[in-house]
């Protein structure tokens, strides 16, 4: 029969355990909906050991394991009474007060998990209007940077914060003002006037000693409960997740070197610590992945190598500034490479779309120039594949972004090996400052044109196929036939005459794809059911031609008259 100390070491070295982001900044909304946004569950354990019956032998029959396993789970248990001691102190719990009408029109309602029609709430993406404006109470995590009084801790935390208060450890709060704020990292510092002797500075770990497998520990301030520390393991090392997590519209960067853990983490643990044994920090936690927006064993912190780069900046200079590339780009898949000719086994990072005038664009790296058709699916290949950056091999976009995050700097020349026409060559690039996401402009293919770049007329619109999956994903009937608009050009004729673009993302075997624009049903009278009719109606129109375009748009058909534009050079 299994000892039952056995048992127990075993059941909290595996235990799977809850996880969740930040707490909502709009508290201030009805505690129905904070409820549904908040919501988590838990685990129960049943012991699988009934009890030992100590008359059954006697001290003498005892075995070695029942002598030994006590030990192994006091020492177990003394070492996380250790790190919880050390750590505590170290770890602040975060209030802020956010306006929420400003908050809301940055995250659309839409956009928010399981949020019904309450009372006061709006059906889509609105923010709601008050005739009395009112603030809302959030929650995060923070720990302590320095004996100066920096704190850190996730910028989705504070952003938009009118207000931010730190508690510490023994009740002591006081005011903090922000610092500096890197979204791109999510990271942010604030600052607090305590004496030195007050204050309990973190110790960062050694990335190069953080493996899988290790233990991993959480403290922070889940629901408002200060304190409160879990445990898990690390699961993995060096995943990808976007930077603004999918809430925001366009262009958007993504933090690499993801540490991820099953340790629990729920919505108030963002900006607080995740530790190793020793109670050095290997990360800062920062989100979740599941699909019912509640636990399913699978959190991400933002890595150790990130925050000991950034973090000093932004006490130093109040913004931190990356390195910039200028592609978006996708991990080369066997579908990909046959259509380009390419040994199905090519690995590397595929090149979609380049910025305009960007470092990747003025060093000749070109982006995807079709579409082809794998399962129903469209997909953009054409471009050049990234295989290497400065000698460093790149299997895919992640460790791309991850060697640009780590080892590069702003006016650095780096060497980007790819492969076009079959044939590998070498392009030198002199990596510049990463634009805002508001100013980035990137040169998407316009499939509704480019096979017709000797075409004049000019809808200023980027398109792509509906397919059923996309259907789905924006509650259509998955035989819906229509291109979806996917976005509209500012000044544009589309623009004048009202079209849509897509306002949120959806995510398609690993591919962020946009959803909910307009959706062109006909083009002056004739059926649009691919992007390929689309062009060849276009190819043979004029500028200045008035076209009746028919719209998909809240599952209502409109009918919008267009005149066609001059395509610019």
């Amino acid at each position: 029969m299994k000892n039952k100390s056995v048992f127990l070491v075993s059941l909290l070295l595996t235990i799977v355990f809850t996880l969740s982001a930040c707490s909502s900044p709009l508290a201030g909304l009805p505690e129905q909906a904070a409820s549904l946004i908040d919501e988590y569950v838990f685990v129960d354990d049943e012991s699988a050991e009934s009890e030992h019956d100590e008359g059954e032998h006697s001290d003498n029959d005892a075995s070695p394991s029942s002598v030994e396993d006590p030990g192994l789970l006091a020492a177990y248990q003394n070492a996380l009474e250790e790190v919880y001691t050390n750590v505590n102190p170290q770890v602040v719990n975060i209030t802020v007060l956010v306006d929420p009408t400003t908050a809301m029109t940055e995250i659309p309602f839409d956009e928010l998990p399981e949020m019904p029609g309450f009372p006061g709430l709006p059906e889509g993406g609105e923010a709601p209007e008050f005739d009395d404006p009112f603030f809302g109470q959030g929650a995060g995590s923070g720990f302590v940077w320095d004996e100066v009084g920096h704190i850190v801790t996730n910028n989705h935390v504070v952003a938009g914060a009118e207000d931010i208060t730190v508690t510490f450890y023994d009740g002591t709060t006081v005011s903090a003002e922000l610092v500096g704020a890197d979204p791109d990292s999510d990271l942010a510092v604030l600052v607090v006037d305590m004496p030195e002797d007050e204050l309990f500075p973190v110790e960062l770990a050694d990335e190069d000693h953080i493996k899988v497998g290790q233990l991993a520990i959480a403290i922070g301030n889940p629901f408002g409960l200060d304190g409160t520390m879990t445990v898990g393991i690390v699961s993995a090392l060096g995943r990808t997740i976007p930077a603004t997590a999918g809430l925001l519209a366009g262009p958007s960067y993504s933090i690499p070197e993801i540490v991820q853990t099953d340790a629990p983490i729920n919505p108030g643990n963002s900006g607080g610590v995740l530790v190793n044994s020793d109670g050095q920090v290997i990360g800062v936690t920062a989100a979740i992945e599941s699909p019912i927006r509640a636990n399913a064993g699978i959190g991400f912190a933002i890595p150790v190598s990130i925050v000991e780069k950034v973090i000093p900046v932004l006490i130093e200079d109040g913004e931190y500034a990356h390195s910039f590339l200028g592609i978006s780009g996708l991990e080369m898949s066997p579908d990909a490479a046959e259509a380009m000719d390419l040994d199905p086994g090519q690995r590397g990072a595929l090149v979609i779309t380049v910025v305009p005038d960007g470092p990747a664009e003025r060093a000749g790296l070109a982006g995807s120039d079709r579409q082809v058709e794998v399962f129903g699916q469209q997909i953009s290949v054409g471009g050049d594949v990234i295989v290497a950056v400065d000698g460093q091999s790149v299997k895919g976009m992640d460790d791309l972004i991850a060697y640009l995050t780590t080892e590069t700097i702003i006016g650095q020349e780096i060497t980007v090996s790819i492969i076009r026409d079959g044939k590998e060559i070498d392009l030198e690039v002199t990596l510049a400052a990463r634009p805002a996401p508001e100013s980035l402009q990137m040169s998407i293919p316009d499939f509704s044109q480019s096979p017709h770049e000797s075409a004049d007329a000019w809808m200023g619109i980027m398109v792509m196929e509906l397919g059923s999956e996309i259907a789905a994903a924006m509650d259509l009937s998955e035989d819906q036939q229509g291109i979806l608009v996917i976005h509209v050009e500012e000044d544009s004729p589309a623009y004048e005459v009202g079209l849509q673009g897509s306002e949120k993302s959806f995510e398609l075997d690993g591919e962020q794809l946009s959803i909910g624009g307009d959706i062109i049903t006909e083009f002056d009278g004739n059926t649009v059911t691919s992007v390929a009719e689309l062009l060849d109606l276009l190819a043979q129109a004029e500028p200045g031609q008035e076209v009746e375009l028919t719209i998909l748009r809240d599952g209502e058909l409109i009918q919008v008259t267009m005149t066609l534009a001059e395509r610019p050079s």
